[in-house]
């Protein structure tokens, strides 16, 4: 097995100067010493950042929070509440006066005109000077919205379809190579710097050679996953993609045996078939629906099933999506290479024999297929009421299921490029698109990620060209091996994880941008929320026309994955019908990228952790009072530490430096260590957007309803008052420092 990553000291080809380049950070502590001593400086409390006059923060002074209600998550004040000017916060330097001295009138007249004339002389000169000299172009303490949109208009519609096209016209190549050296070559043909390939060699569960099959015993007809009866003429006219209708890193083999519809196969479903019917071996017929999809197997899989036919109902989807016969991949892999778990896969890494990830075999299928299955016509629609499908329960199928698939070591490959910097070149914005991996279903999404982000790249190196640069470092990363469990982002965030779990600020999402309808569709962390509301409703004033804004904090299925859920990274993904995404995504990403303060919003946090804790939960009393707790806190820390960040008269880089570093951590509190497969590990994000409460609360509360214990729910309940008492002494420890650092300049 050729691997292609090498160790930290011998990182030639894939390894950037940026990540974990020490000299940056010193760089940038250095500065901030410096420019703080001259703060300290007599003659320096007047100190401003460049045209720190013309930062356009908002301001808003504090509300009355009444803090036994529970509010909505949004802060109703926006992201920075103040307080009034304490008029002793500044303090003046007095210069005193020279003593005088006995001279001879001429001598006082001498140096009286001598002193006018200069003094007229430095007037003229002073303003020719401001008059002819330019302002700082590479400063990029001047950026306002109209720059960001100098910036983002030059993203073209055609410019993105040109290259959707060109990028199809490579998924076909059996050589992931091929689209990755298309990629990289465009990046740096457009300016991009330190533009990389970062390879891993990983373990991919394929298809076999032939399609995998399930047949009726009763009659013994042979069908495909789409539906189609299985034969020679059938599987040589069939599309490639009816080999990718599969699980990968499934149990494989043959089974025989009747079938079972558990319908969703939550915990109520197993219960009450469990008391009708012995499961032990059997197959179980399953919709896919609001619960993961790896937690209601492994539901399945300690029930004591064999096997899974996984199937979408008809009735659970848009009125206007006809997807009967269509074939679907799934991946049973929770995260990056199965054969080492944990960490990543570089040269001499221990590789673990993982070949199947579940006991069950598992087959994804067609609604069609199910509907043969069960001798009934494809759902129906009745007086507008779709009629599900569903296997009656004194009916009794017998199935034979075939699953064929190969396990290989394949070389799995990211394209990394860098924007430094100019002020925080140590602090990094992750931007992710993912590419096709050739082993994977053919599907076209990825070409529409790509496009976008390059198209983002090409907009924002002209300006740079131009002489402008971020304030903080902007990451590329397209990720390779999405499609069998988000391997590429998760390789490389074990690879660099103590380098971005110190310096990552914030990470944008490309994953899926386009949905095919004209709603907005944004997911971001509660911090971000407010950020993507505002910038919504920016833009749709802007247009005349503001459709509906929908912005949660749901779990996503794509390569934030990793970020979200080991390094607390704050998020954010969009999605939309054209090109408006571009413009979205790039104000969001260049304002997290160059205003002085993270646009990050504190009592948000606290609002939702507030939020999830209402309801009819049992046992979430206990919680009420540490979140109260939290939410008391994060107000203090919004509007006291806020203020002198806010106002560019009273903003000290040491203190903004500080403050940032607060701002990009205050997720990592709420990382538990354990979740049920499938769940997020930060529990600040929820099933769906239809469902306020913490989840693992939700599954350990249906846990406990099946069983005489309620050890599991005295666990999650732990874990949940853990986080929030973390992330409240987080917020008071924050505060305790910037406290001292006041009484000790006093």
């Amino acid at each position: 097995m050729a691997y292609q990553k090498v160790n930290a000291d011998q990182r030639a080809p894939g390894h950037s100067q940026y990540l974990d380049n020490d000299d940056l950070q010193a760089t940038a502590l250095d500065l901030e010493w410096d420019m703080e001593k001259e703060l300290e400086e007599p003659g320096f409390d007047q100190f401003q950042l460049d045209s720190a006059e013309n930062q356009n923060l908002e301001h808003a002074e504090t509300a009355d929070l009444n803090l036994d209600s529970i509010q909505p998550a949004t802060s109703p004040k926006g992201r920075f509440q103040r307080l009034q000017e304490e008029s002793d916060y500044i303090t003046h330097y007095a210069r005193s006066a020279p003593k005088s001295n006995p001279c001879n009138f001429c001598r006082l007249l001498k140096i009286f005109c001598t002193a006018i004339i200069l003094f007229i002389f430095g007037i003229l000169i002073g303003y020719y000077a401001h008059k002819n000299c330019p302002s700082n172009a590479t400063s990029s303490g001047t950026l306002d919205l109209q720059l960001y949109q100098e910036i983002l208009k030059t993203i073209q519609a055609e410019d993105i379809k040109k290259s959707f096209r060109n990028l199809i016209q490579l998924y076909k190549s059996e050589d992931d190579m091929e689209i990755s050296k298309k990629i990289k070559i465009q990046w740096t043909s457009l300016g991009l710097e330190d533009v990389q390939f970062v390879n891993y060699s990983v373990l991919l569960n394929l298809p076999g050679p032939a399609p995998s099959s399930v047949t009726l015993s009763s009659s013994g007809q042979c069908f495909h996953p789409d539906g189609q009866p299985c034969s020679e003429e059938a599987r040589k006219h069939s599309s490639q993609d009816l080999l990718y209708s599969y699980a990968a890193y499934s149990a494989k083999g043959t089974l025989k045996a009747e079938v079972i519809d558990v319908s969703y196969g939550n915990a109520d479903d197993l219960k009450r078939i469990k008391k009708m019917k012995n499961v032990t071996n059997r197959i179980a017929l399953l919709k896919l629906g609001r619960l993961p999809l790896l937690y209601k197997l492994s539901l399945l899989e300690k029930a004591g099933f064999g096997g899974v036919l996984l199937y979408i109902d008809p009735c659970d989807l848009p009125k206007t999506t006809n997807l009967s016969y269509d074939t679907f991949m799934v991946s049973l892999n929770p995260g990056g290479d199965p054969s080492t778990p944990g960490y990543p896969s570089i040269d001499g890494s221990f590789r673990q024999n993982r070949s199947n990830l579940t006991s069950l075999l598992v087959q994804p299928v067609s609604a069609s297929l199910i509907a043969k299955l069960i001798s009934s016509p494809k759902a129906t629609t009745t007086n507008n009421a779709c009629t599900p499908l569903e296997l009656p329960n004194n009916e009794e199928r017998i199935v034979n299921m075939q699953i064929q698939t190969v396990t290989k070591f394949k070389t799995v490959t990211n394209v990394v490029g860098y924007l430094k910097g100019l002020t925080s070149p140590d602090r990094y914005i992750l931007v992710g698109s993912r590419h096709h991996t050739a082993y994977s279903y053919n599907g076209q999404e990825w070409a529409s990620s790509t496009a976008i982000i390059t198209a983002f790249i090409r907009a924002l190196m002209l300006r740079v060209k131009r002489g402008w640069r971020p304030d903080r470092t902007i990451v590329f990363c397209s990720w390779g091996g999405t499609a069998f469990g988000n391997i590429g982002s998760y390789e490389w965030g074990e690879d660099f994880k103590k380098v971005l779990q110190r310096n990552v600020v914030a990470y944008v999402s490309l994953h899926s941008p386009i949905r095919g309808n004209s709603s907005l569709y944004s997911v971001a962390s509660p911090s971000l929320q407010q950020l993507v509301a505002e910038k919504n409703n920016f833009n749709c004033s802007r247009r005349g026309q503001c459709p509906e804004t929908n912005v949660s904090s749901v779990q996503m299925q794509d390569d934030a994955d990793y970020f979200i859920n080991h390094l607390g990274i704050p998020t954010v993904r969009f999605s939309y019908e054209d090109s408006q995404l571009s413009e979205l995504s790039g104000e969001v990403i260049l304002q997290i990228a160059n205003e002085p303060v993270l646009p990050f919003n504190a009592l948000d946090i606290a609002l939702e952790v507030q939020n999830s804790l209402k309801g009819d939960q049992p046992n979430t009393p206990q919680l009420l009072a540490p979140a109260s707790r939290l939410r008391e806190s994060t107000e203090l820390f919004q509007s006291d530490e806020m203020r002198p960040a806010n106002d560019p008269k009273e903003r000290a880089p040491i203190r903004v430096r500080m403050l940032n570093d607060i701002l990009q951590d205050m997720e990592k509190s709420f990382l538990v260590q354990h979740a049920p497969p499938g769940f997020y590990r930060n529990i600040l994000y929820h099933l769906d957007g239809k469902t306020s409460q913490f989840s693992i609360l939700l599954e350990a509360w249906e846990h406990c309803k099946s069983l005489a214990s309620n050890e599991t729910l005295q666990e999650a309940l732990s874990e949940v008052l853990n986080s929030i008492n973390a992330a409240q002494v987080y917020f008071k420890a924050g505060l305790d420092v910037f406290e001292s650092i006041l009484v000790g300049k006093n």
